[in-house]
């Protein structure tokens, strides 16, 4: 399936998931995670810690709904740290073991495009759209991803989880982005994949709400919210 522009002015993208691939970035990374509290702590904390992610280790597969699916990273930080509570350490040792171990995944080496995104964005521009991101992530990793695959100038606004304002499914994140570019949010389209992202789209009352099967939306996840359900951003025609 495909899906037409006409009327959008704007296209806020989702990263990881909708244009960076998502298991590599953060399937390695949880279990990083959850190997550097073993040793820290002593203790084996993967099943809390994974349920609480939405991680199966099974299969190696995140799951809607988890906290991996759109959580800042501050916020499951503090997430991990209430497993490691629960699991019997003190406060103060659980902010221990997170001091110890806690880290971002790598945002350059871990990175993998879904698509062609600068000859994408490039298509996307040549037609009169313009290109913002709003992401789960942090500011730093998503500025360095970017810069690593040559695409911050094809980038005309960026807003990320450690800006200050509500993160997703609120719609301050879209509205940010319309305010700064001038653009009416009627003239807008929002691409995630996930709930949330087509959430946010939603509430911000954007034009288009485009869900994407590349990251751990299922299609039954993304149609409530959805004008469309296309199988990646390979599928958005000028």
């Amino acid at each position: 399936m495909t899906v037409r522009l006409d009327g959008i002015d704007l296209v806020v993208f989702d990263k990881d998931g909708t244009i960076i691939e998502f298991g590599p970035m953060w399937s390695g990374w949880a279990v990083a995670l959850a190997d550097g509290l073993r040793a820290a702590t002593g203790r084996s904390v993967e099943v809390p810690l994974f349920e609480m992610l939405g991680y199966d280790a099974a299969t190696g597969a995140v799951l809607p709904g988890g906290g991996l699916a759109a959580t800042p990273m501050a916020r499951l930080r503090e997430r991990t740290g209430k497993v490691l509570v629960d699991e019997g350490l003190s406060q103060a040792e659980a902010e221990m073991a997170l001091a110890a171990v806690w880290h971002a995944p790598d945002p350059v080496g871990l990175a993998r495009p879904l698509t062609d995104l600068a000859a994408l964005f490039g298509r996307l521009r040549a037609a009169g759209h313009r290109i913002a991101i709003a992401t789960s992530d942090d500011r730093d990793p998503t500025e360095q991803t970017l810069a690593a695959f040559a695409l911050t100038g094809a980038v005309d606004a960026l807003v990320c989880a450690d800006d200050g304002i509500p993160v997703k499914p609120a719609p301050d994140m879209v509205l940010r982005l319309c305010t700064e570019l001038g653009i009416e949010p009627s003239r807008t389209a929002v691409v995630g994949d996930s709930a949330a992202d087509l959430r946010m789209g939603r509430a911000a009352g954007v034009g288009l709400v485009v869900g994407v099967l590349t990251g751990v939306g299922a299609r039954s996840d993304l149609e409530p919210q959805a004008d469309a359900v296309i199988g990646s951003v390979e599928g958005l025609l000028t």
